[in-house]
């Protein structure tokens, strides 16, 4: 699945737009890499996300096309270092 998209569907971020231009400031890596929006994602990788002053640090935990509030939350899983 598309980056932009599973940040929108998995409601990391709440709009594909925003998420796409998230990916084009370089704010998004994928397993340490800097991601596109077109970059795919897969069950296992590793997205760091950052917010302002805020890193979000999050491993991919499932994939879906259509997911309501509460599965969304079951698409990830936060990360601590």
């Amino acid at each position: 699945m598309r980056l932009d998209k599973y940040l929108k569907n998995s409601r990391i971020i709440k709009r594909r737009t925003v998420a796409k231009d998230a990916c084009q400031g370089d704010k998004v890596y994928i397993n340490g890499k800097l991601a596109k929006p077109s970059s795919d994602v897969g069950i296992g990788d590793k997205l760091e996300i950052v917010f302002g002053e805020k890193t979000v640090k999050v491993e991919v935990m499932d994939i879906s096309d259509k997911a309501t509030k509460e599965a969304a939350k079951e698409m990830y899983k936060i990360i601590e270092d």
